[in-house]
C-alpha cells in the first residue's frame, strides 16, 4: 500500500518531529566544512501559495516528509524530502517527490529546483531518475554541493 499525503505546517507536531530526525541524520552525515547547519524552516514558507509542506502516512503513522517553496512565481523549491530508514526502497521517495513536483505546478511553478550533498547518493539518484539535470549553485547554502533542476 502507497502512503497517504497529508498537508501540515513544518511545526506539526509529525512534521516537527520527522524534521528533526532528517537534520539529525544529516549533522551525522555530511562531510562539510564548518559542519552542517540546522535550519528549521520558516512556516509562512510552506503555507500556500508561497508552499506547501506534505507529511507522508503509512498504516497512521508519519514516515516521511518535503515540502516545496515557490522562489518567484515560476520557480519552486524541494525541499526536507526525508524518509523513516523502515519505508526506504519502496518507492515512496519517488512518489512524494511526484507529488511535490505536482503540487509546485498548481501554485503555478514551471521549474523545480533543489539543493542537495554528494554523501547523500540515494537522493541524488532519484533526481537524476526523475528527470533533474544538474545546475549551476543557484544559491549559496552551505550545506550544498549539488544543485539541480527540472521543466515542470
Amino acid at each position: 500500500m502507497d502512503p497517504a499525503f497529508r498537508v501540515a505546517s513544518v511545526d506539526d507536531a509529525d512534521a516537527h518531529e520527522l524534521l528533526s530526525e532528517y537534520f539529525r541524520m544529516r549533522v551525522h552525515g555530511f562531510d562539510t566544512e564548518g559542519g552542517y547547519r540546522i535550519v528549521f524552516p520558516d512556516p509562512a514558507r510552506f503555507v500556500e501559495p508561497a508552499g506547501v509542506f506534505l507529511v507522508a502516512e503509512a498504516e497512521g503513522r508519519a514516515v516521511g516528509c518535503g515540502g516545496i517553496r515557490m522562489l518567484d512565481a515560476s520557480r519552486a523549491e524541494v525541499k526536507h524530502l526525508y524518509l523513516r530508514d523502515e519505508v526506504r526502497g519502496r518507492g515512496w521517495g519517488r512518489l512524494l517527490l511526484a507529488e511535490l513536483e505536482e503540487r509546485a505546478r498548481r501554485l503555478g511553478a514551471s521549474e523545480s529546483v533543489l539543493d542537495t550533498n554528494a554523501t547523500l547518493e540515494a537522493a541524488g539518484s532519484l533526481y537524476r531518475s526523475s528527470g533533474y539535470d544538474e545546475v549551476e549553485p543557484y544559491n549559496d547554502n552551505p550545506n550544498a554541493n549539488l544543485w539541480f533542476a527540472k521543466a515542470l
